[in-house]
C-alpha cells in the first residue's frame, strides 16, 4: 500500500476544483431572464474530466404538513434563493408576522430539489386556502387550532396507516368521495413547485444553477419509514404526483411513474429512498408487498428505479449498526446513530420504538443485495451514496453545526418568541449534502450523474473526493498529473463495476480527498483518515465485511477543547493512496466504499449549550430547556465525513 498526505502532482487540480466548489457568488437572479442554451449546447465552464457539484436533494417548504404545522411560511421560491445565497426569514414570528430568525448560506447550493410529501398535499392546501371547498370542516378546524396534534393525526390516520395487499389507502373525510377534493386541490402546490424550480433553473450557458423538479412519496406503514424522494430530469413530470394513498407500496409507486412518465414524451425519474434507519425492517426487505420472494423481474425493477439511497440526513445515518464481519466492531458506526428503529421513537419513546435494526442500513443491504445476485441475476440494493438535509424550514444546504436553527420547525407557529433551549431534538444533526460527479452543472448531466451512481454523500463539509478501482491503476497514480484522466482510463470510478482481473491479479483502488478550507459559519476540520469498508459474499454463502485504514492517521492526536470548541492536534490538507486489497478473491463478489473522515470538531448542541452557559456540574441549576446539554447518552463532538458510492465486483455476469 502506498500512503500520500500531500502531492503537488495531483493536489493542485483538485484545489482548483474544490475552490470553485466551495466559493460563491451571493444570491443569483433566477434564471428566466437568461438566454436558454441552444440545444446540444455545452455550459461555459463544461470539463470532460468531470466536477463535484453539491447540492440538496431533500427539502421540505409550507407545502408538507409537517413542515407546516411547524410553523413553516417558506415555499418553493424563497427555498430556491435561499439555495443560491439569499438571506431568509424562518419561523418563529411575531405578531405582526415578522420572522424572529434570519438564515443564510455562508456558500451558494450548485443544485437542490424541493421535495415536499405528495400524500398531504391537497389536505394541506384545503385547511390553508379559505377559498376552498372544506376549509371550514371539522378536521381543518382542528389543523389550525392544535397544529402539533393535528400533524400526528393526519399521518397516522393517511399516510401511516398500513396496507392490506396494495389497496388503496382512505383518505381524511373532508377529501370528499374517493379523495377527489384533495387530488384535485394538490394541484395546486404541485404547480407552483414546477413553476418554482422551472424559475431557478439557470438554462443558459453560465449554468451556475440547477433546480429538480421532485417530491417526497411518504409512505409510513404503522410508523416504518419508507419514503423516496421522486426526481425528475426535465420539467415533463405527471399531472398529479403518485402518492401513498394511491399506490401503498414503493413497487406499485414504481409502477405508476412508469406509466405516467414515458421517457418518448420527454420524462425521466429516479427514486432515491432515504432513512432506512427507521424503517422497522421494511425498507430492504426481500419480499414484495404480497410476501413473494423477490424475483429477477422485481430485483432489477428496483435497481432500475432507484440508483442512489440517501445514507444520511438530519434523522441521523443509514449507513451501519455497527457489528461487522468476523466478530470486528466498526466503531465509526456510532456516529449520529438514533437509538429507535422507527418513528413511534421519536413521537412517542425509544422504548416503544425498540432498538434499530442491523437490517435496516446500507451496509447490510449492500451486502445483502450481493447474495441476492447469486441466485436472481440482479442486485436489487446497488446502490449509490448520497447526503442530503430533510430540511423542514425551506433552508436546502442549511447543514453547518454552527448557528444550527433545527430542521423540525423550532419555534412553533403560536409562538411570537425564541423559544430558549436547544434548537432541535439532541438526536438529531443538520444533515448532509449529495455529491455529484458531472461535466457541468445541468439538468441533463446531473441526472446522468445519479443514473450511473458517481455520486458522495457528506456529513455537511464539503471535502472534494476522487474513487477509482481497477487492476490497472498505477501504484504511483497519485503522483501522476493525470491522475483523473488515468482513473478513468485505467479503472472505473465511483458506482462502476470491475473487471474481472487476469489471473493472480488483485484489484487496486485510488482514492483522493481535498479538505474543506470552510468558510464563515461552515467550518471544516483538516482530514484525518480514509478508510475503504468492503463487503463480500463468501464460499460458504455467509456475508462478510472489514474495514480497511488505508491512508492518513488515526492516532494523529486530534481533538477539541470542550470548553471552548477550538481544535487540538494536526491533520492533513490532502489525503491519497493507491491500496490494493489483500483479501481478494476471484470468485467472491464483493464492493467496496470509501470513508473520508475529517479531525473531530464540535456538535452542534455543544455548541449551543456553551453559547448558553450551561453548567453540568451543578444539575440543580440547568433549565429544563437545556437538560440534553447534560444527557452523556449523546456525544459532545463529531467527526464529519463523506461516503462514496461503492465499486462492484462480480465473478461473471449474471
Amino acid at each position: 500500500m502506498k500512503r500520500v498526505e500531500l502531492r503537488p502532482a495531483w493536489v493542485p487540480g483538485l484545489l482548483l476544483l474544490l475552490l470553485a466548489a466551495c466559493t460563491g457568488d451571493s444570491a443569483l437572479p433566477a434564471a428566466t431572464g437568461n438566454t436558454p442554451r441552444a440545444p446540444g449546447e455545452k455550459c461555459a465552464g463544461h470539463d470532460p474530466l468531470r466536477q463535484p457539484f453539491f447540492g440538496d436533494l431533500h427539502v421540505h417548504t409550507k407545502y408538507s404538513l409537517d413542515a407546516s404545522t411547524q410553523g413553516t411560511l417558506v415555499g418553493p421560491h424563497e427555498a430556491y434563493r435561499y439555495a443560491l445565497g439569499e438571506r431568509l426569514g424562518i419561523q418563529p414570528y411575531n405578531e405582526a408576522g415578522e420572522p424572529l430568525r434570519y438564515s443564510q448560506l455562508a456558500r451558494p447550493l450548485d443544485f437542490a430539489a424541493v421535495t415536499d410529501h405528495a400524500e398531504l398535499f391537497g389536505e394541506t392546501e384545503i385547511c390553508t386556502n379559505p377559498e376552498l371547498e372544506g376549509y371550514n370542516s371539522p378536521e381543518c378546524l382542528f389543523y389550525r387550532a392544535s397544529p402539533a396534534q393535528a400533524f400526528i393525526a393526519f399521518n397516522f390516520l393517511g399516510p401511516g396507516l398500513t396496507s392490506v395487499g396494495g389497496l388503496p389507502i382512505p383518505r381524511l373525510p373532508y377529501c370528499g368521495v374517493g379523495g377527489e377534493r384533495c387530488i384535485e386541490a394538490a394541484k395546486t402546490p404541485w404547480r407552483d413547485i414546477q413553476q418554482a424550480a422551472a424559475a431557478y433553473n439557470d438554462s443558459s450557458g453560465d449554468c451556475r444553477f440547477t433546480a429538480f423538479v421532485g417530491y417526497e412519496f411518504t409512505a409510513s406503514p404503522l410508523s416504518n419509514n419508507l419514503h423516496r424522494n421522486v426526481i425528475f430530469r426535465s420539467e415533463v413530470v405527471p399531472e398529479i404526483p403518485p402518492a401513498y394513498q394511491e399506490y401503498p407500496a414503493p413497487e406499485l409507486l414504481w409502477q405508476a411513474l412508469a406509466e405516467q412518465c414515458k421517457a418518448g414524451q420527454g420524462c425521466n425519474v429516479l427514486t432515491i429512498p432515504h432513512n432506512s434507519n427507521l424503517s422497522g425492517g421494511l425498507m430492504f426487505q426481500t419480499q414484495d408487498r404480497n410476501g413473494a420472494a423477490y424475483s429477477a423481474e422485481f430485483a432489477q425493477s428496483r435497481q432500475d428505479n432507484e440508483p442512489l439511497a440517501e445514507i444520511y440526513q438530519h434523522k441521523g445515518q443509514s449507513e451501519c449498526l455497527g457489528t461487522a464481519g468476523a466478530g470486528l466492531a466498526d466503531e465509526q458506526c456510532g456516529f449520529e446513530l438514533l437509538p429507535y428503529r422507527n418513528f413511534t421513537g421519536s413521537q412517542v419513546s425509544p422504548e416503544v420504538s425498540g432498538a434499530p435494526l442491523e437490517q435496516d442500513f446500507l451496509r447490510a443491504a449492500l451486502k445483502e443485495g450481493l447474495r441476492l445476485e447469486q441466485g436472481l441475476g440482479a442486485n436489487p440494493f446497488k446502490y449509490g451514496l448520497i447526503g442530503s438535509s430533510d430540511t423542514h424550514l425551506g433552508t436546502p444546504g442549511n447543514v453547518a453545526e454552527i448557528g444550527y436553527p433545527g430542521h423540525g420547525g423550532a419555534g412553533g407557529s403560536a409562538r411570537n418568541e425564541v423559544p430558549p433551549g436547544l434548537s432541535d431534538r439532541v438526536e438529531n444533526s443538520p444533515g448532509g449534502l449529495a455529491v455529484l460527479w458531472a461535466e457541468e452543472n445541468s439538468r441533463d448531466a446531473l441526472f446522468a450523474a445519479m443514473r450511473r451512481r458517481e455520486a458522495y454523500g457528506t456529513s455537511g463539509t464539503r471535502p472534494v473526493v476522487r474513487f477509482f478501482g481497477g487492476a490497472g491503476l498505477p501504484a504511483d497514480l497519485c503522483g501522476k498529473s493525470d491522475f483523473v484522466a488515468q482513473g478513468y482510463a485505467q479503472g472505473v470510478t465511483m458506482g462502476g463495476d470491475l473487471a474481472k482481473p487476469g489471473s493472480g491479479a488483485r484489484p487496486r483502488f485510488a482514492v483522493a480527498a481535498l479538505r474543506d478550507p470552510g468558510v464563515g459559519i461552515e467550518v471544516a476540520s483538516p482530514l484525518q483518515r480514509i478508510q475503504i469498508v468492503k463487503g463480500w459474499v463468501g464460499a460458504d454463502g455467509s456475508t462478510q465485511e472489514k474495514v480497511y485504514e488505508v491512508a492518513g492517521n488515526a492516532d494523529n492526536g486530534a481533538g477539541v477543547d470542550l470548553s471552548s470548541c477550538e481544535p487540538t492536534g494536526s491533520g492533513y490538507a490532502s489525503l491519497c493512496t493507491v491500496w490494493e486489497d489483500p483479501d481478494f478473491d476471484a470468485a467472491q463478489p464483493a464492493f467496496w466504499y470509501a470513508r473520508v473522515l475529517e479531525n473531530p470538531s464540535c456538535r452542534w448542541a455543544t455548541r449551543q449549550c456553551l453559547a448558553a452557559a450551561v453548567d453540568c456540574a451543578n444539575p440543580d441549576a440547568v433549565p429544563a430547556d437545556y437538560a440534553d446539554c447534560c444527557n452523556a447518552d449523546y456525544p459532545k463532538t463529531i467527526q464529519e465525513r463523506a461516503w462514496t458510492s461503492p465499486i462492484w465486483y462480480r465473478p461473471a455476469s449474471p
